[in-house]
This record gives C-alpha cells, structure tokens and sequence, in this order.
C-alpha cells in the first residue's frame, strides 16, 4: 500500500507503520514542518490504509497539469463560502426551513480543544498505516493537486478545496496537514482570535455541516473550540 501511494505522489515520503505512537508521528510531522519552507515542500500525512494496491487513486493527471486546471477553476476565497452558504439557505427553503436553524446555533460555550490530529487513529484510537509527504507545492493550499480530495456528496471539490485553503492560510496561517478517505485537518501557528471564532464556525459549518450537525451540536460549540486549538476536524459522511 506505501508503495502504491508514493508512486502515485512522485514526492519523498516516510512510512508511519500501524501501531507508532500519537506522539511520534506529531514529533515527526512538526520536524517535517520546521525544515519544510527552506526546503520548499508541505508536509501532508495521508492514510495509506485508504490506498491498497488495487485502488484507484483519484487523479487522472500530472500534479503539475492537474494544479494548472484548478488554479484557473478556483474561486476567490470569500466567493466561495458566500457561495457556500447561499446554495444551503436555498436548499433549506426548498423543505420549508431556515439555514442554519436557531437550534444549531447555541452559545459560544462547551468547546472541545483540538491540539494533536485525530484522523491518525481509527475508531479504536490506534494509529493507521500513514505516509508523511513532502508535496512540493509552491503554496500550501496547492496540495490538492498532488492528492485530490473533494466533489463527492456535499465535501467541496478539489478547487473550492484550494480557495478555502488559500483563504485560510492569509486569515489564520492554517495549512493542510492530514487527509484520509474522509477526513482532512488543519494545522495552525496558533489558534483563531477568540473574537473571530464564530465568524469561522460560521464558515466552517458551511464547509462541511457534518463537523456541526453529527459532531459537536452547534455553531457556537464549535467556536469556543476553534479559539483554543491550533488544530482543524473536518470529516464527511
């Protein structure tokens, strides 16, 4: 399966076997990241447990012919979550609500702090087989060039991916750091301004609803986390 997915790459990878400690593959993801700008590549962890020998890997083109496609289809960041956020409000009148609803809101209170990934483990909170990947994208948010994630149910795709990346990376410093099958996450200098959180939850539950409406309850919840963690959840169903 490793070898499969750094093929399929093109980039210098290390192995994380099953079974490697929370704490050495946070110790080695942070040496990656120190070394990263002055060597001129994003360090991405990827599940390799998602790619055995027989699966099809999603990119059907060069990163660097697949990068040109979605630099010219990319939208301006703040674009796409005004976007975002009508094409939800419309698909709500349809059934006769609102978008959010008043319960989903809630307070900014109760916040669950994010300080170590959590895509790394399954669901028995043992680590999966991963590949730390050094991606020589140019910009951190280019790195969906080199390992698609997005357009299936409502995850956005691969160039709604780069606008929110780009977006938050000039916002916050925040960069693409984990991606499974269904999971990718986020990795901060610091956390967000405790006066922004909920502007971000805000766009966050716009990006990915599943992260609110099957994790943690409410808009305001995920705020009062967000400005105590340096590091991002997202996960689709």
């Amino acid at each position: 399966m490793f070898e499969n997915l750094k093929t399929f790459l093109g980039c210098p990878c290390t192995e994380i076997p099953a079974g490697t400690t929370v704490e050495k593959i946070m110790d080695l993801y942070q040496a990656a990241k120190a070394r990263s700008v002055r060597e001129g590549f994003t360090p991405v962890l990827i599940s390799a447990a998602d790619w055995e020998e027989d699966a099809e890997l999603p990119r059907k083109k060069s990163p660097a012919e697949y990068l040109e496609e979605l630099r010219a289809a990319m939208p301006e960041g703040r674009t796409f979550f005004e976007e975002r956020t009508a094409y939800f409000k419309e698909s709500a009148a349809e059934y006769g609500y609102s978008w959010p609803d008043e319960s989903i809101l809630g307070p900014m209170e109760g916040g669950d702090v994010i300080d170590r990934f959590l895509g790394i483990c399954n669901y028995q909170d043992k680590t999966i087989p991963m590949v730390l990947a050094e991606i020589p994208a140019e910009h951190p948010w280019e790195v969906f060039a080199w390992m698609p994630f997005g357009g299936w149910n409502e995850c956005p795709s691969d160039e709604e991916q780069m606008a929110a990346a780009k977006y938050w990376f000039e916002q916050y410093g925040a960069v693409p750091a984990v991606m499974t099958r269904d999971v990718l996450e986020y990795d901060l200098p610091a956390p967000t301004p405790r006066e922004r959180a909920m502007e971000l939850a805000m766009e966050q539950f716009t990006f990915c609803p599943d992260i609110v409406e099957q994790g943690c309850g409410s808009i305001g919840r995920l705020a009062d986390g967000l400005w105590q963690s340096d590091k991002w959840f997202f996960w689709w169903d």
